[in-house]
């Protein structure tokens, strides 16, 4: 049994990444999983994916287009204000507006580029870059 599943997801995607390959299957599929990896998908980090029911809580089969230096998630999971991105912005990402983080917000999980915009705060979730 996962104890965190996002984080064995991201892992696996990495690692796939490093080894050059262009395509890996990520199980199981969750709300969140899918949430962040559409989330890579609009800011180009990965490609398209698609989800497989199997019976057995389903798996997703990502295609990577080789756009990613790091990755991973971000435990524990800090709180952080609307105004208070800019100190974990210097914490995760290698320079001003490189990559993305990752936050859940009472409006949803979206970046922290949106969050920024949405005047919202929230749970850090992961990082990208």
């Amino acid at each position: 049994m996962l104890n965190d599943p996002l984080a064995a997801t991201l892992a696996k995607i990495i690692n796939a990444e490093r080894v050059g390959k262009r395509e890996v299957v990520v199980r199981p599929a969750s709300k969140m999983i899918k949430k962040v990896l559409s989330l890579m998908n609009e800011q180009g980090f990965i490609g398209s994916f698609e989800e497989v029911e199997d019976g057995r809580g389903g798996h997703l089969k990502v295609n990577l287009l080789g756009n990613i230096n790091k990755c991973g998630v971000i435990k524990p999971r800090f709180s952080t204000k609307q105004n208070g991105f800019e100190k974990w912005e210097k914490r995760y990402l290698p320079a001003r507006d490189f990559g993305m983080l990752v936050v859940s917000t009472p409006k949803g999980v979206m970046t922290h580029y949106s969050a920024k915009e949405n005047n919202t705060g929230g749970k850090l979730l992961a990082y990208c870059y």
